[in-house]
């Protein structure tokens, strides 16, 4: 199992102590506001250097102090390896075994994590953006290729909007040249990816909810109709349609046409799925989703990840519940939240640690 310990510094309402993480399962159990969902974003944050609630950084840091750190002992392959990650007056430090990491991409596939949040209900009926950062996120896990082209793509359609609203005409054929290279490799990546997920994830959905035929379709920007479907266009006509549509980016003051606009939908039977589900289907799309990330991560490393999961079976029946407990694949490790009056004995098993939260401190249960 990846985590063996975790020692917490200033982190939110946390103890400033070590937790004893040696368990296949470990459960926090209390009420809210007390500390478990901090728990799981200092496990996260210890894997990935980033919050998964917030963006603003100092916002992790215990009220009234100015500094925070933790540190992450955890089983590799062949030994125990270490990662500890510092805030202290504006900045992060990050260090793998003692060693400076300069980039958070260095610690992809360290201690890779799927996280079930309430916030996942976003994937299902959120903004587009929402189901692009899911597909994204998943590639990311294991490829830097995809998040590099991913950054890249990013720093040069800020670039080129710049250039857009300053009417900077000079530098925007350079820009196309750019965008379009590592856009189309966005793109094809998304492509592969939502086509593996499909093989996992409506097989999934039907076993729990009894709905057929439920697809994520892929609608990319960037695409040209064949007899078959639809083709990626080959760079040199992507720069072409940038460059026909330039009147408009400009009348607009933004680029209209890349991946950034990226279409991704659920469908039954060729007909969008989310605009009629209930809330509780929403919410089952969302957490099936969670599981699929996790077979598809296995599936093209042969690892197991760990699971975080955030109070997020609450919204689910019964029966739902326990086909979703059943269908959950082989983890490294797994990590819940539970209120105090939630069934969880059902699920401890005899590798089970179980820690009552209270007040950001916590005591392991007999």
């Amino acid at each position: 199992m990846p985590f063996l310990s975790l020692t917490l510094y200033n982190f939110r309402n946390l103890a400033n102590e070590t937790i004893d993480l040696f368990a296949k399962e470990v459960f926090f159990v209390g009420e809210n506001g007390q500390g478990k969902s901090n728990l799981l974003e200092a496990l996260y944050y210890s894997a990935y250097a980033s919050s998964f609630r917030t963006r603003i950084e100092h916002e992790v840091i215990r009220n009234g102090e100015n500094e925070m750190s933790l540190n992450a002992l955890f089983k590799s392959d062949i030994s125990t390896d270490s990662v500890s990650v510092k805030y202290e007056n504006g900045r992060k430090r990050i260090e793998k075994n003692r060693k400076r990491v300069n980039d958070r991409k260095d610690l992809i596939n360290t201690i890779p994590c799927v996280l079930f949040s309430h916030g996942d209900i976003e994937f299902a009926s959120g903004e587009p953006e929402r189901r692009r950062f899911f597909i994204d996120q998943s590639l990311s896990m294991y490829d830097i290729v995809h998040l590099e082209a991913l950054r890249r793509y990013r720093y040069v359609l800020k670039s080129r909007n710049t250039c857009i609203r300053e009417r900077n005409l000079e530098m925007l054929s350079s820009y196309d040249t750019q965008l379009s290279h590592y856009g189309l490799e966005v793109e094809k990546k998304r492509r592969d990816a939502i086509f593996r997920f499909n093989q996992i994830f409506g097989k999934l959905f039907e076993q729990i909810s009894g709905i057929e035929d439920l697809v994520i379709s892929y609608e990319p920007a960037w695409k040209k109709k064949t007899e078959t479907g639809f083709d990626f266009p080959n760079e040199e006509e992507i720069i072409s349609h940038l460059e026909s549509r330039r009147d408009i980016d400009l009348k607009v003051g933004t680029t209209l046409s890349g991946p950034h606009r990226d279409r991704i939908r659920f469908l039954k039977n060729g007909i969008p799925f989310i605009p009629q589900a209930s809330t509780g289907q929403r919410r089952l799309v969302s957490l099936i989703l969670r599981v699929a990330q996790g077979v598809f991560y296995t599936q093209i490393t042969g690892k197991k990840p760990v699971f975080l999961m955030d109070d997020v079976m609450l919204e689910l029946d019964p029966l739902k519940r326990e086909k979703f407990t059943s269908l959950l694949p082989e983890y490294d490790q797994l990590f819940c939240t539970f209120l105090p009056g939630e069934p969880f004995e059902k699920y401890i098993r005899s590798s089970t640690k179980v820690y009552q939260i209270e007040k950001g401190f916590w005591k392991e249960k007999s």
